[in-house]
């Protein structure tokens, strides 16, 4: 049985979390995608509300940091793989944010802030490291992803950052809560 409370989670439940947030990160972004070509709004349906986001932070608050890490990394690889998005020229960046997103919100899983918190200072740290990686590799390596889309990203994105401040925290209390019974 998984259990999510603060003790140390076996080697197989943080690889069944691991798992489960990639399958969802890959899942979830060609499903807003379907709404978005229902609807007309194509992809940037997906750039609004952020999906593939939602599963790497919840795991990395229900599983820890290595697990959480991991599927933040491998999860737009793999999507990249069997779709083709994120885009190549976006792939390494949401790689690199991605797997902060899981390490931050895992070291600070059994922190005693609140999870809206948590959050929050998952997506700071996440943005501002994606951000840099954005700099160093238009400035330094000279990659076609210019530094206007960090800040682009983030007012397109808003709604799906908004949307993570307020589920996130309630599904990872509905879980704790559901496992404690």
């Amino acid at each position: 049985m998984l259990t999510l409370s603060k003790r140390k989670l076996s080697i197989k439940a943080q690889t069944i979390g691991a798992i489960a947030a990639i399958v969802s990160a890959v899942a979830l972004p060609q499903m807003i995608h379907m709404v978005g070509a229902a609807t007309r709004h194509g992809t940037a349906l997906g750039e609004m509300l952020l999906p593939m986001h939602l599963p790497v932070i919840f795991a990395g608050l229900l599983v820890g940091p290595y697990a959480a890490g991991i599927a933040g990394l491998l999860s737009p690889l793999i999507s990249f793989g069997i779709t083709g998005m994120p885009t190549a020229a976006m792939l390494p960046f949401m790689m690199i944010e991605l797997a902060m997103y899981g390490v931050c919100a895992g070291v600070l899983k059994d922190r005693d802030i609140s999870d809206i918190a948590k959050v929050l200072i998952t997506q700071i740290v996440g943005r501002t490291v994606r951000a840099a990686a954005i700099l160093i590799g238009f400035y330094g390596l000279g990659t076609v992803v210019a530094p206007a889309v960090i800040l682009t990203s983030i007012k397109i994105g808003f709604v799906g950052i908004v949307i993570q401040l307020l589920v996130i925290p309630f599904i990872v209390r509905s879980a704790k809560r559901a496992d404690n019974e």
